[in-house]
C-alpha cells in the first residue's frame, strides 16, 4: 500500500493476492491508456433470442481524466460500466486493462453505485476495509489505510458507527471511501449522487472534484455514468452520449475544454451543455423512431416503437405549459424555469413527440396543431384527442385491435408479454406495458384489471 493517498501519476502493482495478468508495456505518462473497449457488444438472452443492448462500442480511457458516460434510461450506461468493471462479459469484442484482455473481475477498478450497498451489520471501518480484506492485506495495514481514507472523504469521527446511524450522504461517502481505500488505476461511478437530495450531492460532488483537483484523489481515472447533463459538463474532460434506438451506441464523443473551477453560470457552461443537450435528443433523418412527426404510420412496430416512461399526467402538464407560452419554448430555458434538469422533462417530451402532438426543432419544443387543440380542450376532448393520437402507437394499438369489438373481449398480459419479450427485457417491457396501459386507460380505449393480469373493452 502507498501512503499517504494521492492521485498516481505511474503504473502500481496491484495487491499480490488479487491474479491479474502480465500487463503489455506501454509508455509512462498521463496519456498512458488504462482501460479499453474495442467493439464491444453486450446482449441478453430473450424469448426469441438474444435482445441487444450495446453495440460496437469503442471506448479509451487515459491516465489524468475523467469520462462521463451520458444518456438516457436503457441507453446500456451501466451495462457498460459493469463490462469495463468485468462483472459481466461482453457477448463480442473485448474490454482490455493495461493492453491485457479481461477474462474476469477487473483487478484496476473500483465501483461506487447508486444504492450504497453498506453491510448493516458492519461499522464504517469494517465496510471501509472489506476490498483490503479481499485482497489479503494485513490487518494492521488495512486499518492504517482504512483511517486514512476515512479522513480523506470526510468522514473523520464516523470510524465506529454503523450505517443506520448515518445520513444517505454519509452513506455515500462511506461508499467512495470503500472504493477509493484499494488505490484503483480507475474509479468507476453508476450514477452515485442520485439517490441524495440535491444540496447533499452538490456538496459531495465539489469535495471529490476539489481533491481530484489538488491531486489527493488515489486514482488515475474516473468513469461517471450520469443521466444528468449538467453533472457531466462539471466534472468530465470527456462525455460519451450514448443513444439508445434500437440499442446502445456510442451517438458523439464531447471534449470539455472548460477550466477548472467550473462557472455554470458562464455562456461557455451553459453553450456546451445545449449542445450536449441537442445531441442526446438529435433524431438523424435515417435512424429517427418509427411514430415521429413525418414518419409513415404504416411502418411503424411495436419492436421500432419503444413508449418512453411518460404518464399522462406529466405529459399533458408540458403541453399545457407549452401552450400557456405560446405554443412553443426553449426547453433548456423551461427546465431552469422550473427548477428542473433537462433530462427530467426528456420523457414528456418523447411522449408529445410520438404522439405527433409536439415536435423538436434544435433546443425548441413546438406544439403541433393537433398538440395545441390537446391542451385547450376541456376534459372530454382532450380525452379523445389523446385516443386518436395513441391509437397510431403500436403498443396501444396492438391492445386495442386484439380486443376487436367483441363485448366482453379481454387479452391477458402474458399474450403481450411474449409479443414484447422478442424484442425487450423484462425490464424493459414491464415499463412499456405500464406506460400503454396509463395511456390506454385514460384515452378510454381499453381497461385493466391488475388482479386477473388482463385487459378488457370498455
Amino acid at each position: 500500500m502507498r501512503f499517504p493517498f494521492r492521485r498516481r501519476t505511474a503504473a502500481a502493482p496491484v495487491p499480490v493476492a488479487v491474479p491479474v495478468p502480465v500487463p503489455v508495456p506501454v509508455p509512462q505518462g498521463e496519456e498512458e491508456v488504462l482501460l479499453e473497449a474495442v467493439s464491444l457488444t453486450k446482449a441478453y438472452a430473450g424469448a426469441a433470442g438474444e435482445l441487444p443492448v450495446l453495440s460496437g462500442i469503442d471506448l479509451t480511457v487515459r491516465a489524468g481524466e475523467i469520462v462521463a458516460v451520458l444518456g438516457r434510461s436503457g441507453s446500456g450506461k451501466s451495462t457498460l460500466l459493469r463490462c469495463l468493471a468485468g462483472l459481466i462479459p461482453p457477448s463480442s469484442g473485448t474490454v482490455r486493462y493495461r493492453g491485457t484482455p479481461l477474462t474476469g473481475a477487473n483487478p484496476g477498478t473500483a465501483l461506487v453505485f447508486q444504492t450504497f450497498a453498506l453491510l448493516p451489520w458492519l461499522t464504517v471501518r469494517q465496510n471501509v476495509e472489506l476490498g483490503l480484506e479481499a485482497r489479503g492485506v494485513p490487518p494492521g495495514e488495512r486499518a492504517l489505510a482504512a483511517a486514512q481514507a476515512i479522513d480523506l472523504i470526510g468522514l473523520t469521527g464516523f470510524a465506529s458507527a454503523y450505517p443506520k446511524e448515518l445520513s444517505g450522504g454519509m452513506r455515500q461517502r462511506v461508499g467512495f471511501a470503500r472504493a477509493l481505500v484499494v488505490e484503483p488505476d480507475v474509479l468507476m461511478m453508476d450514477e452515485p449522487f442520485s439517490a441524495l437530495d440535491v444540496l447533499t450531492a452538490e456538496n459531495l460532488r465539489g469535495e471529490l472534484m476539489e481533491l481530484w483537483d489538488s491531486g489527493q484523489f488515489p486514482t488515475r481515472a474516473v468513469v461517471l455514468v450520469t443521466h444528468t447533463i449538467e453533472e457531466a459538463v462539471l466534472m468530465a474532460d470527456r462525455i460519451v452520449v450514448l443513444g439508445a434506438r434500437p440499442y446502445g451506441t456510442i451517438r458523439e464523443t464531447v471534449e470539455v475544454a472548460l477550466e477548472r473551477p467550473r462557472d455554470r453560470d458562464s455562456a461557455a457552461f451553459d453553450e456546451l451543455v445545449d449542445r450536449v443537450y441537442r445531441i442526446m435528443t438529435g433524431r438523424p433523418v435515417d435512424t429517427r423512431p418509427a411514430g415521429r412527426a413525418g414518419s409513415d404510420p404504416d411502418r411503424r412496430t411495436v419492436a421500432g416503437t419503444p413508449l418512453p416512461p411518460a404518464s399522462v399526467d406529466g405529459l399533458s402538464g408540458l403541453a399545457e405549459t407549452v401552450a400557456h407560452r405560446g405554443g412553443s419554448c426553449d426547453l433548456a430555458g423551461l427546465a431552469d424555469e422550473l427548477g428542473l434538469d433537462i433530462d427530467d422533462l426528456l420523457p414528456q417530451v418523447d411522449a408529445l413527440d410520438l404522439l405527433g402532438l409536439a415536435e423538436v426543432h434544435g433546443d425548441d419544443l413546438l406544439l403541433t396543431g393537433t398538440g395545441a387543440a390537446y391542451a385547450g380542450a376541456d376534459a372530454q376532448d382532450s380525452r379523445a384527442v389523446f385516443a386518436a393520437a395513441a391509437l397510431e402507437v403500436p403498443l396501444v394499438k396492438l391492445i386495442a385491435n386484439s380486443l376487436g369489438d367483441r363485448p366482453g373481449a379481454t387479452v391477458r398480459t402474458g399474450f403481450l408479454r411474449d409479443l414484447l419479450g422478442r424484442h425487450y427485457t423484462v425490464e424493459q417491457t414491464d415499463r412499456q406495458l405500464e406506460t400503454a396501459t396509463d395511456w390506454g386507460r385514460y384515452a378510454g380505449l381499453f381497461a385493466y384489471d391488475a388482479d386477473r393480469q388482463e385487459y378488457r373493452r370498455q
